[in-house]
């Protein structure tokens, strides 16, 4: 990986803010990612994200924390957090910006335990694709407290594949219809394409039963997407 993310993150830190990131799947068309989003308030996040902060407690790990917007605001509420990222640029951002505690590393390599585990912005995406989940949510299993919670959000992106009368186009000899490549490219330089999962929340309750865990439908978003509780 080339880090381009974080590149991107750490030019918009630095005052040297010029473009935007670009990403498209292979489901859907370029789009532009403002870099101010991903620099954003908690008044600016999206209600999913702003409950999932709310109901944040105890010792709390935040997983792919990009610039560091969630444990910077759950660190001036008192909290305290851990914040990680497999994005070298993106750590390096959080910590700029005052995380206390941000480190590079994956998800899979953290051992410590927590109350509560953040997954935001579509939280999912990290399975990469549906055959991983149940290591992910075993491996996260492992990391939960006594009483400990996983607070994560994604979205049923079926309605992708309606067509213009409703019906689906969808080949079910493709997969499951969440998996997608996902293509990001920042000032001419493309990344390493890359898995990226979008779970709807029966198949992410489902999963969580196979390894068990409890999994409960806590808000439901404007379009298509969810924040679910998890827990043991």
């Amino acid at each position: 990986m080339k880090d381009i993310f974080g590149q991107a993150l750490l030019d918009y830190q630095n005052g040297n803010y010029s473009e935007d990131l670009m990403t498209s799947t292979n489901i859907s068309d370029k789009d532009e990612l403002p870099l101010p989003y991903l620099f954003r308030s908690y008044a600016e996040m999206p209600a999913l994200e702003q409950e999932a902060l709310k109901l944040s407690r105890g010792k709390i790990l935040d997983v792919g924390c990009g610039s560091g917007n969630h444990s910077l605001w759950l660190q001036d509420q008192g909290k305290t957090v851990k914040a990680i990222d497999s994005s070298k640029g993106a750590v390096e951002v959080a910590q700029q910006r005052g995380v206390i505690n941000a480190e590079l590393k994956p998800l899979l390599e953290e051992t410590e335990k927590f109350d509560t585990i953040l997954l935001l912005m579509n939280g999912t995406g990290i399975f990469q694709e549906l055959s991983k989940v149940s290591q992910y949510l075993e491996h996260l299993k492992t990391l939960l407290q006594k009483d400990g919670q996983i607070l994560m959000d994604s979205s049923d992106i079926s309605y992708m594949y309606e067509d213009e009368d409703g019906g689906m186009w969808l080949d079910l000899n493709q997969g499951y219809p969440g998996e997608l490549d996902y293509y990001l490219s920042y000032k001419g330089i493309e990344e390493t394409p890359m898995k990226w999962l979008y779970l709807d929340f029966e198949t992410l309750k489902t999963a969580c039963l196979t390894v068990g865990l409890q999994c409960k439908k806590i808000k439901e978003g404007e379009h298509y997407d969810y924040l679910a509780r998890i827990s043991k």
